[in-house]
């Protein structure tokens, strides 16, 4: 038989020693309580320590040890079967994963029940009813064992249950299958304080009336072992049940901190379906929509640009239509069809990628806005939708850089106009689809230069308009070429180019 490996070995036998542990501690304290009765009960339970009666009793006590230790394999080894494969559960495995602790406890109850049954056999022709005194160790051990058990393996079982629970599970308080918090807490009270008290308070209240217990008998003993029982199942719980609690907290804790920081891949585990699981359910959801927002942020950004999406996120009812003074550039490729006639259409969609692209980085390096692309053109603002100071100017460089960004593609011709005036700028369209532009005089001349930049060696033109207020070096760049009626217009247009573009 091939041996197990390390990573299904581990898991199973620190849950193992978990449930065999508290169960051992259980009995062990139950065991030192009653030894310490002695013959104080009617020489009953003493009887029990004694000749056949304690071979029986330590006989229960070591198979009652086994057969835990196999019913908590057998709980168990279904389960990590799948998970030390790395494999997806079924939902049925899945159940059964999350079912562990309920089984657990049916399981521990039975063994304990089980364990009292030779007992009372042996002991039957006791002189005190036997029965009542195994009664109360009884509820005292099984109760004790359960609740440890439960403490015990909620760590132990943590990684389970987080490859258990699939990643969209909704964890709510209807299918809870860890203590909750409150039981947790309730889990300490009891054997802190509980237990101890209703065993102090039992054997105080049946040596008063001399039920199974002389009233001369002497219970320091048996009361100061419940008391160091109360303290240190109080002890061992108490720690349990704050690592059970502080250890997601501090995941989420450190978590927030790292998402604070912008890292929106950082979730936490769901290991629980308890208020905890909820808290990390809530807490990744919250991640995940952190996360869509951020790329539907991205998204749209590409589409409309970083601060026309800083204008709907922060709600500026002024930015949703104003006037503005702008500078406005337009460029349009010439002979676009011919182009396309002529190449394969993979290798057009590569071409104007290129442009586009060049189009962007000159405009961005100026703190332009590329407002919209058109076929085989584009339309950049400067001065909109953030106020510019030097968005004349800025128009101006970005016209000059584009044009030599542009003559390196040699396959490419173009033009470019720049014009400047008042112009709206603002959201347009339906409620349910509208979009950022600029109308305006300037937008419609800007196009109109451009398209008369394309029969001029330098490529470029500008209106007398854009000049007014631009940096003096930026004004020495331009020369005046020409003044004509555009396209479509009723006035001449004094027209500008860069200098040495002859």
């Amino acid at each position: 038989m091939t041996p197990a490996p390390p990573e299904f070995r581990r898991p199973l036998a620190r849950y193992i020693a978990g449930v065999t542990l508290a169960h051992v501690m259980a009995a062990t304290e139950v065991l030192l309580v009653m030894a310490a009765l002695g013959h104080e009960a009617h020489g009953a339970i003493g009887a029990m320590f004694v000749g056949h009666s304690a071979v029986i009793v330590s006989v229960v006590v070591i198979l009652a040890v086994f057969a835990i230790a196999i019913g908590a394999a057998w709980i168990f080894i279904p389960t990590l079967r799948w998970y030390s494969a790395g494999v997806e559960p079924t939902a049925a495995q899945r159940e059964t994963a999350l079912a562990i602790p309920r089984r657990q406890t049916a399981m521990l109850a039975a063994v304990w029940v089980i364990s009292a049954i030779p007992v009372l056999v042996v002991n039957r022709g006791a002189a005190a009813p036997t029965g009542l005194l195994i009664i109360p160790p009884l509820v005292f051990g099984t109760t004790a064992a359960i609740l440890t058990a439960l403490l015990l393996t909620v760590r132990a079982l943590r990684p389970i249950t987080a490859a258990a629970l699939p990643d969209d599970a909704t964890v709510d308080s209807t299918h809870d299958t860890a203590p909750s918090v409150m039981v947790r807490l309730l889990s300490v009270w009891v054997l802190i304080s509980a237990l101890p008290s209703f065993g102090v308070a039992g054997l105080i209240l049946a040596r008063s009336n001399g039920w199974l217990i002389d009233r001369s008998a002497s219970l320091e003993l048996p009361i100061l072992l419940l008391m160091a029982v109360g303290v240190l199942w109080g002890l061992r719980a108490m720690i349990l049940v704050s690592q059970s609690i502080s250890d997601p907290v501090r995941d989420v804790v450190e978590a927030m901190a790292d998402v604070g920081q912008g890292n929106l891949e950082h979730t936490v585990s769901v290991y629980e379906r308890s208020e905890v699981g909820r808290l990390q359910t809530g807490f990744n959801r919250m991640v995940i929509g952190l996360r869509e927002r951020e790329l539907l942020r991205d998204l749209f950004g590409r589409n409309v640009g970083g601060d026309v999406v800083s204008l709907l996120v922060n709600r500026d009812e002024s930015s949703y239509g104003v006037e503005r003074d702008v500078a406005v550039m337009f460029i349009d490729l010439a002979g676009s069809t011919q182009l396309a006639a002529s190449l394969p259409p993979q290798q057009v969609a590569e071409l104007l990628n290129t442009f586009f692209q060049s189009v962007v980085l000159a405009v961005d390096n100026h703190g332009g806005f590329v407002n919209k692309f058109q076929g085989d053109a584009a339309l950049a603002v400067f001065g909109a939708p953030v106020d510019s100071p030097t968005a004349h100017t800025d128009a101006l460089a970005t016209a000059r850089e584009l044009a030599g960004r542009m003559r390196e593609l040699q396959e490419l011709d173009f033009g470019i106009g720049v014009s400047a005036g008042q112009v709206f700028a603002g959201f347009v369209g339906a409620l349910n689809r509208f979009e950022y532009t600029v109308i305006g005089d300037a937008v419609n001349e800007s196009a109109r230069l451009a398209d008369r930049a394309k029969h001029e060696p330098g490529r470029v033109l500008c209106s007398a308009a854009t000049l007014h207020g631009i940096d003096p070096d930026e004004r020495q760049l331009w020369v005046p070429t020409t003044s004509e009626v555009l396209r479509g217009r009723s006035a001449p247009t004094e027209m500008f180019a860069p200098a040495g573009s002859d």
